[in-house]
């Protein structure tokens, strides 16, 4: 990493260039233009978000490394290994406030045994927005952390035990949300512990995952004879951080195993300067039984931006909605709808020709749709895991690629 990178890693802040708002306020402005895509499910609603930028990087991208996928599960017309480390998607990032985010994905091909060959990364990305007034609506990818254990800070055998860098990979953690520190480093949220881990601003780990105190999920690597309360791939999908960036607030993706309550998700605190989790909880209710907590961001103290989903894909898809959230002091919680993803409006045209769910009325119903950002004005950007080579919301038969959208919520 040249000295550049180090210094954009390590600032929380970034004082610089306004890019992201020069382009947002010129698509506030522009003039609309485009006609309905046909065969668009939806209707023109004032109320509805407005989708004001957008941009792609291509499904079948890779980045440099070793080769990845042997063992992910072929779909559309790709079959690995690919010759490079793909990526799929993105389940968090960071906004660097210069135009550039720390964007991360997951833990690569979707489970412990296919991911052995993927390395867990921070990628520092550049979207070249389209909006009304132009653009090229391609993501830059500028370059990465790969995150690694070379202090042997991680208390169970990694895949690169023996290697003297022990980079990590998809087998070891499945990384799914990110919150950056005062210095620069990065706090991590992971669906096998779960656990919740921290790395230096270079990806090096600095002390030893901590569990949740909810209990472990089936894939915790120290499981033993103990029951899982964590469900598989339920961990830490979504953390947000309080604004002094002293607190982190992990929420459990899905139910608990035997809650009664199967809608309840349950926010835990974290305390980063004692490393340990307080004894502040909150349940959170999801739309239904299947409704998973996919990111959140602090907005003020004591209320969350929470990023819902469910597993439908496309024409099946319900719940793709970012809630304002409100923590009170009994540990319960209410919300009130921000924006509907299946319901943005796209006057100026900006996505037309792209797809499913593209033109005048756009929809942002990927399956997993995991990427939450507040941006200045109540603007946020949202954008999608791709389940690489897995997903095809777009065009049927071709994997979807990444995209990063900005929306203006609606009245």
């Amino acid at each position: 990493m040249n000295r550049r990178t180090e210094r954009l890693a390590r600032r929380h802040v970034v004082v610089g260039t306004v890019a992201v708002a020069t382009a947002l306020a010129a698509a506030a402005i522009a003039p609309a233009g485009a006609s309905t895509r046909p065969g668009h499910p939806g209707h023109d609603d004032a109320s509805a978000a407005r989708l004001l930028a957008r941009a792609t990087l291509s499904a079948d991208f890779q980045a440099p490394g070793p080769p990845s996928g042997a063992l992910a599960t072929p779909a559309n017309g790709r079959r690995g290994p690919f010759p490079g480390q793909v990526i799929p998607g993105f389940s968090a990032a960071i906004d660097n406030r210069d135009g550039t985010f720390w964007a991360q994905p997951d833990n690569g091909f979707g489970a412990k045994g296919n991911s052995a060959d993927f390395q867990l990364r921070l990628y520092l990305v550049k979207p070249r927005w389209e909006t009304a007034r132009g653009g090229t609506g391609r993501i830059e990818v500028l370059r990465h952390i790969t995150l690694s254990d070379p202090r042997h800070r991680i208390g169970f055998p990694i895949v690169n035990e023996s290697t003297s860098d022990r980079l990590l990979t998809g087998d070891d953690l499945d990384i799914e949300s990110v919150q950056r520190d005062k210095d620069g480093s990065f706090w991590i949220g992971d669906e096998f512990g779960p656990f919740i881990v921290h790395v230096d601003a270079r990806g090096r780990v600095l002390s030893a995952p901590v569990s949740s105190p909810l209990g472990k999920s089936p894939q915790h690597p120290l499981l033993g004879s103990e029951q899982p309360r964590t469900q598989q791939s339920g961990g830490f999908e979504a953390m947000a951080q309080s604004a002094d960036q002293r607190y982190l607030y992990p929420i459990t993706e899905n139910g608990l195993v035997g809650d009664t309550d199967k809608r309840r998700r349950v926010i835990t605190e974290f305390d980063t300067r004692s490393g340990q989790y307080t004894d502040r909880s909150w349940s959170y209710r999801a739309d239904s039984d299947g409704g998973l907590a996919a990111d959140a961001q602090i907005t003020t103290r004591g209320t969350l931006l929470v990023l819902e989903r469910d597993n439908g894909d496309g024409p099946t898809a319900v719940t793709k909605r970012v809630y304002r959230v409100r923590l009170d002091k009994h540990g319960t919680t209410s919300k009130s709808l921000v924006v509907d993803l299946l319901k943005i409006s796209d006057p100026r045209g900006i996505s037309t020709g792209s797809g499913w769910g593209t033109g005048r009325q756009f929809a942002f119903a990927f399956q997993s749709v995991e990427t939450l950002v507040p941006l200045s004005g109540g603007r946020l950007m949202i954008a999608n895991d791709n389940n690489y080579p897995g997903n095809s919301t777009r065009n049927p038969g071709t994997p979807d690629d990444t995209e990063m959208i900005v929306v203006e919520p609606g009245r």
